[in-house]
């Protein structure tokens, strides 16, 4: 302990999550400085020297024939060729989405989108839920979710107007249809960060949906946590939204979406 009575700072256990962070930066970007590599991770130039002088050493990375830039070692496609299955999504969300249902009592989904449909493809239920309906390998509507409308948000308008003009079902009275509001809905969604449904697809219900992103950025799947109405509305929303976006986004990274910081 601190003076103060704080916990001291691992840098070690930080070094290691920032050196696999330079490693995923070289793996989307390709060949880069130290200074586009800091400038990716926000940290210091000094530290990504230090790291990539330490990766150097042990074949991870490579500096590149044009001077002062690295590139990924060729250590790295002998570790890469001892990667098995376990790189299912489902898997790897797996113990991340069970402690979130138990730090907020209520039921935690992963989703991905299949044509224009949502398809739930894991499930953890906390205790306070009040239903314990497995939703796992059920089609929902992607205009009524919260994983849907996050998808949406992040489609090409083409794509998004292909959805609608199959036709949108109205589930229930708060179910948006109409373009105008639905496209507002789904700028709102950009700008904060995630989505939010309430008694949209079914009465009682409602929904945050957070990204979970691939290597390169892309949405490739959706964290929600479902529950009543009386325990996710607007007073509560805002400080449940900051545990769904902070389960996606260590999903994110196990998929080797780049951490900052």
């Amino acid at each position: 302990m601190t003076s103060n009575g704080s916990r001291p700072r691992d840098h070690s256990v930080q070094s290691v999550d920032r050196a696999v962070s330079i490693l995923q930066v070289l793996a989307t970007r390709g060949p880069s400085g130290v200074t586009e590599i800091a400038e990716e991770l926000g940290v210091h130039k000094s530290t990504v020297f230090r790291l990539l002088a330490t990766l150097e050493s042990r074949g991870l990375v490579e500096q590149d024939t044009e001077r002062g830039r690295y590139r990924i070692g060729y250590t790295m496609v002998e570790l890469a060729a001892g990667a098995s299955t376990v790189s299912d999504l489902s898997l790897l969300s797996r113990p991340v989405c069970q402690e979130l249902a138990a730090a907020v009592g209520d039921t935690v989904n992963v989703a991905i989108h299949d044509g224009h449909d949502v398809i739930s493809i894991d499930q953890a239920i906390g205790a306070a839920a009040i239903t314990s309906i497995d939703w796992v390998g059920r089609r929902t509507p992607m205009h009524a979710t919260g994983a849907g409308k996050l998808f949406m948000a992040h489609m090409s308008p083409d794509r998004v107007a292909e959805i609608l003009a199959r036709g949108v079902e109205k589930y229930t009275p708060y179910t948006i249809v109409e373009p105008a509001p639905l496209a507002a809905a789904l700028e709102t969604i950009r700008e904060r960060g995630y989505a939010t449904t309430s008694e949209e697809h079914e009465i009682g219900l409602a929904v945050i949906a957070a990204p979970v992103r691939a290597l390169d950025g892309s949405v490739i799947a959706a964290v929600t946590l479902s529950g009543p109405t009386f325990r996710i509305n607007e007073d509560t929303v805002p400080a449940l939204a900051e545990q769904v976006l902070a389960a996606a986004a260590k999903i994110s990274w196990r998929r080797g979406y780049v951490k900052r910081g």
